[in-house]
């Protein structure tokens, strides 16, 4: 069995002082909780608090963004061992917001997977069709691309650790949640997708978690779904009370 992930982005919320009254009210409510992991992905400026407070707890954090360079001159960027020297363990790839308005591309998100997978991070890769896409019917041809693009370079030893989200982009911060099902359909076209790039028993064990106005209203019947490895949490993630419904589907 796939142990879930339940993951809260809080994109660019919270300073360090509100990041901190959230971990102290959050830890409490899901200590013991071992049947998922969860994680936090603050904002850079938080990162260390967060870190910090979360010191031997159930609760892991990871980074949003992370460039592919070790170092240079990338004015606001974080590199990996920028995160890993203060205890990060994981971050996002590639959301559908960097993809959006920083202009990644499937190639660079390919060269961040690499850089997150040597520094041993676990690399949370997103993707996902946004409402055009759909409404063509290209839903799974974005999928199949965005996967194998990237995924190039990528060896079955390498991909153990990796987890995917699928963002439905039409379904971001819009109150609209694709059903369990839309959501089944779309991780069985990017499972079979890893299990051609490399080999079934890699994409019968890889995460494949599922973002787009996930609350704790529909967290359970999502949650209930084998496909389904887990959420990426936007805006109900912000307040401890939400995510812990989430957390405890």
């Amino acid at each position: 069995m796939r142990k879930k992930l339940i993951a809260a982005n809080w994109k660019m919320y919270k300073t360090p002082a509100e990041a901190k009254a959230f971990t102290d009210a959050f830890l409490p409510l899901v200590a013991g909780h071992t049947r998922d992991e969860i994680a936090l992905f603050p904002s850079a400026t938080s990162l260390a608090t967060v870190i910090a407070a979360c010191k031997g707890s159930n609760v892991v954090v990871g980074c949003q963004n992370i460039h592919f360079a070790e170092e240079g001159a990338y004015t606001g960027e974080t590199s990996a061992n920028m995160l890993t020297s203060i205890g990060g363990t994981h971050t996002l790839i590639g959301h559908s917001e960097r993809r959006q308005y920083f202009n990644e591309t499937d190639e660079v998100v390919n060269k961040k997977l690499h850089t997150a997978l040597k520094h041993n991070l676990v690399p949370v890769v997103c993707i996902g069709e946004v409402l055009a896409e759909r409404e063509a019917g290209k839903t799974e041809e974005v999928l199949r691309t965005q996967t194998t693009g990237a995924f190039i370079g990528i060896t079955p030893e390498m991909a153990k650790t990796i987890v995917i989200a699928y963002e439905p982009v039409w379904a971001i911060g819009t109150g609209k949640t694709a059903t369990p099902e839309m959501a089944v359909d779309a991780h069985k076209i990017i499972r079979a997708e890893v299990a051609k790039l490399l080999g079934q028993p890699i994409a019968d064990a890889m995460r494949i978690l599922y973002g787009g106005s996930v609350k704790p209203e529909n967290a359970t019947s999502l949650m209930g779904e084998v496909e389904i490895d887990g959420a990426l949490v936007g805006g109900a993630s912000l307040k401890p009370d939400s995510f812990t419904g989430i957390a405890k589907y």
